[in-house]
């Protein structure tokens, strides 16, 4: 039983024995790492698992060039994933972009697993949002709840 992490901006490609794959779709810029600890929580789940984590050492969103790269990495593993962890963290900033990202993988097909920090300042707009174009998803309010049911879900197919 192993977690394969695959971090911003390594590229990647299907091994045997990798098991169902998590993107961990969340703030970055000026939020706690909670992308670590997720990946902690994962290396637990008993099966193969991989992890696709954007967050990278030493990133520069005032480099153009990297920010291009951070992007297209994200778009296409977005939707490469089994399934998509979105965490809204605590913190100043309301994560516009996981924003964006959540509204589109609501709308198409594909499994997703949602946390909301009860202090974060758009809990509210996530749920209500939410109830009404994926109803069956539950919001979770603390990172292990999400990480647990988005296991669950992989684990079971």
């Amino acid at each position: 039983m192993s977690l394969r992490l695959v971090r911003a901006p390594e590229p990647y490609e299907r091994l045997d024995g990798d098991g169902p794959s998590l993107f961990l779709a969340g703030g970055i810029t000026g939020i706690e790492d909670w992308q670590s600890r997720a990946e902690i929580l994962a290396g637990r789940a008993g099966f193969p698992v991989t992890v696709f984590n954007p967050r990278r050492a030493g990133f520069d969103m005032t480099r153009e060039a990297d920010s291009v790269e951070q992007i297209a990495w994200e778009h296409r593993l977005l939707r490469a994933a089994d399934l998509v962890l979105f965490w809204f963290a605590e913190g100043p900033s309301t994560q516009p972009i996981t924003l964006f990202e959540l509204g589109s993988a609501a709308e198409r097909p594909g499994r997703i697993a949602v946390g909301v920090h009860p202090s974060y300042s758009r809990a509210m707009d996530v749920r209500q949002q939410l109830r009404h174009v994926r109803p069956e998803v539950e919001v979770r309010s603390t990172l292990e709840e999400v990480v647990a049911e988005a296991l669950r879900a992989l684990r079971d197919g």
